[in-house]
């Protein structure tokens, strides 16, 4: 598996990941955008704007992450290859970057992502009612640190 720097070229299938993974992992959230306008934010916005890796392998891209500074925007992985360790990969790949420390934030309802970020040292630093996001959607403030010894 390769990680690299996302390029424009790259937005269809970023967005096919980012859509397959919401729809698979949250059903029931009503999502503030539609597909045609997530597509738009990840060609014009996303990708140009954010620091945003793909996680390749054979010339498919299997996940993404996107991260401004010390936070992770987005981190998804296309529902076809969940529990391959993309996933790690690209959690792993951002702590080397930010080995003081990342943040992200992460629906109260998105059980398997709480435990993914949990299993890699993730603690909750923060609990509201969703009234800061679009989606009006109940959510967690992560923090990771590292350990020092």
């Amino acid at each position: 598996m390769l990680i690299r720097q996302a390029t424009a070229a790259d937005a269809r299938a970023v967005a096919d990941v980012y859509l397959a993974a919401r729809e698979t992992a949250l059903p029931r959230v009503a999502w503030a955008h539609d597909g045609p306008e997530v597509r738009a934010w990840i060609e014009g916005t996303l990708i140009p704007a954010v620091g945003v890796h793909v996680a390749e392998e054979d010339g498919a891209i299997l996940g993404f992450i996107a991260m401004q500074n010390d936070w992770v925007n987005q981190l998804n992985i296309h529902p076809n290859h969940w529990r391959r360790g993309v996933g790690t990969e690209l959690i792993r790949f951002a702590m080397g970057l930010h080995p003081e420390g990342l943040r992200l934030w992460c629906f109260q309802v998105n059980t398997a992502a709480r435990a993914f970020y949990e299993r890699h040292g993730f603690v909750v630093t923060q609990e509201t009612d969703g009234h800061g996001n679009e989606e009006q959607e109940p959510d967690l403030l992560y923090a990771w640190r590292p350990v020092t010894a």
